[in-house]
């Protein structure tokens, strides 16, 4: 674990929206923590830390909670629609060494052949891997692909210790030639239409 994953977590016995926006006034998140059979317990988070960490998916977190150390999974984030605040989160209470499923990013790396685009199909993969070993996302190289070039989820190199929990036919990428807009084919048959008219009109 970083440095930078450790956090302050403090207890709370007050709820309510009233509390809730007091808190983040003082810059804390309010959050919960459930999971493995234990009560969940409701803490307030250092604001400005806590959201530089969570901009990273799978976000794990430990905690110090009144002396004692948990590891815990950022399982949601609720944020004001309109403002982007960070209202509440969720956090899932994990193991060291114990192995948990997650969505991890897919990155697209390298550049297709000339003329082709590659179209990310599919933004995350389901795997299944150590808590303390979640990837930030996994890449997956376009390079020098042609058109009809398709990549699946059995195809993305995962990280050791990981397992593929996805439909392995998963389509990830897809390589195709984009097509232009007949736009102006389209005003030619327009003007075609009206050419008729026109000539009666005359006659």
């Amino acid at each position: 674990m970083s440095e930078d994953t450790k956090v302050h977590a403090e207890v709370r016995e007050q709820f309510g929206k009233g509390f809730a926006r007091r808190l983040r006034a003082a810059g804390k998140i309010p959050a919960v923590i459930y999971g493995h059979g234990t009560e969940p317990v409701h803490v307030a988070l250092p604001g400005h830390q806590v959201s530089l960490i969570i901009r990273r998916a799978n976000a794990l977190l430990e905690l110090d909670i009144e002396g004692k150390d948990q590891l815990a999974l950022v399982k949601d984030v609720q944020k004001d629609p309109v403002h982007q605040i960070i209202e509440h989160i969720d956090l899932l209470v994990v193991k060291k060494g114990e192995k948990i499923q997650v969505d991890v990013p897919v990155v697209v790396t390298g550049e297709p052949f000339a003329g082709t685009v590659a179209n990310l199909d599919a933004t995350s993969i389901a795997v299944e891997v150590e808590a303390t070993h979640i990837p930030e996302h996994v890449e997956v190289s376009v390079e020098g692909l042609e058109e009809g070039a398709q990549i699946t989820a059995a195809d993305v190199k995962l990280p050791k210790g990981a397992t593929l929990l996805a439909d392995p036919e998963t389509l990830v990428v897809a390589v195709y030639v984009p097509t232009e807009e007949p736009e102006a084919e389209e005003g030619d048959e327009a003007a075609e239409a009206e050419a008729p008219a026109d000539e009666a009109a005359a006659e």
